[in-house]
């Protein structure tokens, strides 16, 4: 097993790889990157970084879906 950080998920504490990225989080987590709104660290994070922003130890993430419906 590879090494792992600690960070917060929407208030609870989570372990991921070192070096994962925000897309590997969510689709670990199961959430399509197309229906989320992120924040990291108090500051929303582009759709379009989702890739290539690497989760470090101790952030603070909150991640909103989105459901459709009438």
């Amino acid at each position: 097993m590879g090494a792992t950080i600690s960070i917060t998920v929407n208030g609870e504490q989570r372990q991921v790889a070192a070096g994962a990225s925000l897309s590997d989080l969510l689709a670990q987590i199961g959430l399509d990157t197309r229906k989320v709104a992120v924040e990291r660290n108090l500051e929303i994070v582009p759709r379009s970084s989702y890739a290539a922003t690497a989760l470090a130890e101790a952030d603070q993430l909150e991640i909103v879906h989105f459901i459709g419906g009438g």
